[in-house]
């Protein structure tokens, strides 16, 4: 008897009249209207200029869509080049189907070209926008949930997620809510690298190479309880290997980065105060502003003063 469930939605578009308004876009959307939002408030943190963050992501969000869609067309190519598939879906993006390493790996094209053309290093960009990445992967996935796909093997659990569609070969029951899992997964993901960030002031890309390392560890495990269709190597799904494959790669980053470039980055953007000096020129300005304040109250209250006042107009009365 099925006492609880994580039900799923009934229908993951709702029409405007003739305009389809689609679950997974708008979760793709709202996700990237927060990581501009934190990756902005951590970029004027680093001495950066505000809204440089918002210019960079018009070039780096198309390079990640178009890098996400790639990713999981060319990985699952049979889903729209084999018989009886029409290959017009591979351009259908809202239905679902955007693969995180393809996004991540164009995204930073994308940025790379943005930040070159400001002046601005790459790597204290991402490491600006790492958190917000994280964030932004937690609430897309719920675009899943909206589509009913990618969930686990077939579980009672009080949280499980109740599959009511039948379409694509799916079988209606209560599975692994594995979106949920990854979302979660994704939200812990970002407070440990603003955590990590403000306690060893991570520089030079490190922040966003603990951001991959951390997220390859979650997405291991989640990724192996999914049911749906993959290929598999080695009795592993492709998402597995690669997942492995990226956090060798961020993990030996992080190392030789912190050896060779230690500590983070004095200026991060061209003409922009860094945090420092912005601290040391309010309080320039507030000492100023006492020292002058003082220096009248001094002068009112001062007894010399009056006496001098005294004198001078007395000199007057008799001359």
């Amino acid at each position: 008897m099925e006492l609880a469930y994580i039900p799923s939605p009934s229908r993951g578009v709702l029409y405007l009249g003739p305009i389809p308004l689609r679950g997974y876009a708008f979760c793709i959307i709202i996700g990237v209207f927060v990581a501009v939002w934190l990756g902005n408030k951590r970029w004027i943190a680093r001495g950066g200029r505000a809204g440089t963050v918002a210019d960079i992501a018009v070039w780096a969000v198309p390079f990640g869509l178009v890098g996400g869609r790639l990713y999981h067309v060319i990985t699952d190519y049979e889903l729209y080049f084999s018989e009886g598939r029409d290959w017009v879906d591979a351009f259908k993006v809202w239905e679902g189907g955007l693969g995180i390493w393809g996004a991540i790996a164009l995204g930073a094209l994308g940025a790379w070209i943005g930040a070159r053309r400001r002046g601005i290093p790459m790597p204290a960009y991402a490491d600006a926008v790492a958190p917000g990445i994280a964030l932004a992967q937690a609430i897309g996935r719920w675009g899943n949930w909206f589509n009913q796909e990618l969930y686990g093997r077939p579980t009672d659990l009080p949280w499980a997620l109740k599959i009511t569609s039948s379409t694509d070969g799916r079988v209606p029951g209560t599975y692994h809510p594995t979106f949920l899992y990854e979302s979660l997964w994704c939200i812990g993901v970002a407070l440990l690298v603003i955590w990590a960030d403000r306690r060893f002031r991570l520089g030079h890309g490190r922040a966003f190479a603990l951001y991959v390392a951390s997220y390859c560890v979650g997405r291991f495990w989640i990724e192996y309880m999914r049911v749906d269709d993959a290929h598999h190597i080695l009795g592993l799904r492709l998402n597995n290997w690669t997942a492995l494959f990226v956090f060798l790669l961020a993990v030996v980053y992080m190392v030789v980065s912190a050896k060779k470039r230690p500590g983070r980055e004095a200026v991060v953007e061209p003409g922009a105060q860094t945090p420092g000096e912005v601290a040391e020129a309010d309080g320039e300005a507030e000492g100023t502003e006492k020292t002058d304040v003082t220096a009248v109250e001094a002068e009112e209250k001062s007894p010399v003063t009056d006496e001098v006042k005294d004198e001078a107009e007395s000199a007057t009365k008799k001359s």
